[in-house]
Parts: C-alpha cells; structure tokens; sequence
C-alpha cells in the first residue's frame, strides 16, 4: 500500500496537469492557437532556460557518468532498430513507416520525464536529468531526421547537412553549449538573472503539460489504427521493459535505474507530428500514436515505477 501511494504520488500530479488541459480544452479557455503559442514558448524560450539552469549549478565530475550516457545511447539505437525491423514486413506505405518508426523510440523526456523525476526523486535530480537530455537531444533528432527520409526515399532524398543544421539549431542543443563554459569555469549567474531565469523555467512543465492535454483528442482514437496502437504499444511497452530489464543486468539501481525507465518508457514526444507534418510524413497517424502513448503510459509508467520501488531498486 505504501508503495502504490509512493507512485500515485509521482505519477498523478503530472498527468493530472495533462487532464487538467483536456478539460480547459473541453470548456473553451483552450484552443489550438493557445497549444501552438505555449509550445513554442516552452520550446524556445522556458524549457532551454530550465535546461541552461540545471546543467550550469552542476558539478559535472560528480554528476555525469559516461556508462550510463553509453547505455542511454545504445538502448535508443537498439529501440530505433527494433522499430524499423518490425515495420519493414507489415507497414508497406513510407509515409506510415516512417512515422510508426519515429512514434516508436522517440519520447517526450524533455517534459514528463523530467515532471516525473522531479517528483520521483526531488528537483535536486533534475541536473542529472538533464545531463541524459543533453546527450539524447542530439541522437533523438539525428534518428527522426533518418526516419522520416529513408523510407519516402522515393520522395525525398535524405541531406546530411540539412540534419546535422536541424540539430544545430535546436534551442535545447543551444541552451546545452552556452551552459558549457559555466560548468567548466564555475562562472556563477548574478542573483537577479538567476531569478529571473527561475521564473521562466518554472513556466515550464505546468505549461507544456497543460500544452499536451490542450493537444490531444480523445475523438482520433476511435479512428486509430492497428498501426498507431502497435508503435505506443512498442513505446511505452515493450522497449522500456526490455531495456530496464538490461539495465537492472548492468547492476544500475537508484536514481540512475529510475532516470533510465522513464526515459525508455515516456509516451511518444509531440515535436514528432510537428517534424512528421513538415517532412511529409502521416501526420493523422503520428498524432493518433501520440494520444495512445500518453494515455497509456499513465498505466504502464505507474506500473514500472511500482514493480522497482517493490524490487527497492528505486
């Protein structure tokens, strides 16, 4: 019993917010026009100064651990491959293949994940939190760009210097670089823009949670398809069980296990039926596998977080 009011605990305030933003939604002080404006601010402006702000208060030498970094990379190329082996013999349209392949490794860690970190172990954790999302920003992008290309190759032709740009410019990849010579020098910020600072990543996660109940539309799931409930099947499934049962072989425990699992087992990022629209990838689909990822994953989240707090590996 003290184990599932532990998880209610972490879990519910997150996902609440979310409902919160389907029921303003529902009621009208939500539109499209408010989801489109938030995410962009949350994007370019609040969820980058957060980021900025947590790595630059880091002592890197006690915080990062480069095996754990190694494993995050190797479990999301293991995820990709996985999700692009199984799409090839059942999903014969590139447009819906490319999507199921994206929908299937890329997960939404830059908002529910750090919510539920902070929640599961206290905002202290979220440095180390954010030193895993500024290593898998880059490979996440890198890997959508892949997917999203090299099964409409017959459309499109995959640019190398275009992806590598699409990195580059990522806000969150910006906010990683400028926080570098920080950590380095152990250059303080003054107090007034430390504060200031503060105000706007604390705009951060109700906002895009909010964002994403604002977004999601319980009509769509009645007209998904086999291949949208597979991807969030795999998502918030398959993938996270399998790699933080590798994890738990790699005698990992701790922050560390539960930063990895719910990194691994986060439902499918918006941003993906943002890339999906722009390089002509299903978007109706990406959508769809959004909305069963994140409902779902309110039991399979819940689910994983209960059998480690059981197994005191958390």
């Amino acid at each position: 019993m003290e184990n599932l009011l532990f998880i209610a605990n972490t879990v519910l305030p997150v996902f609440l917010i979310v409902f919160l933003g389907i029921f303003l939604r529902k009621i009208g002080l939500v539109n499209d026009n408010f989801v489109n404006l938030s995410s962009r601010i949350v994007f370019n402006v609040s969820l980058p100064v957060l980021v900025f702000l947590e790595l630059s208060r880091l002592d890197i030498h006690a915080t990062f651990e480069l095996n754990q970094v190694i494993f995050v990379y190797v479990g999301t190329l293991i995820s990709f491959i996985m999700s692009w082996l199984l799409s090839r013999p059942f999903i014969q349209d590139g447009r819906d293949r490319s999507v199921f392949i994206q929908g299937s490794f890329r997960g939404n860690y830059a908002v529910i994940g750090l919510a539920l970190v902070a929640n599961l172990f206290g905002e202290e954790h979220l440095g180390k939190a954010s030193i895993v999302l500024a290593f898998i920003l880059p490979l996440y992008n890198v890997l959508a760009v892949i997917a999203l290309t090299v099964p409409m190759r017959h459309e499109r032709s995959l640019n190398i210097s275009d992806a590598l740009w699409e990195v580059a410019k990522n806000p969150l990849i910006i906010a990683v670089l400028i926080s570098l010579p920080f950590i380095y020098f152990k250059i303080s910020i003054h107090p007034i823009l430390s504060k200031t600072a503060g105000y706007l990543s604390a705009l951060t996660l109700p906002m895009a949670l909010i964002g994403i109940g604002g977004a999601l539309n319980f009509e769509e799931v009645k007209r998904a398809s086999k291949i949208a409930f597979s991807a969030s099947v795999l998502k918030i499934i398959i993938t996270p069980l399998l790699l933080t049962y590798f994890a738990y072989l790699f005698n990992y425990s701790g922050v560390d296990i539960g930063i990895m699992f719910i990194l691994f087992a986060c439902p499918t990022a918006i941003v993906s039926f943002v890339m999906a629209e722009a390089m002509g990838g299903n978007s109706k689909l990406a959508g769809n596998i959004i909305l069963i990822s994140t409902l779902g994953s309110i039991l399979t989240i819940s689910t994983g977080l209960y059998i480690l707090k059981s197994g005191r590996l958390i």
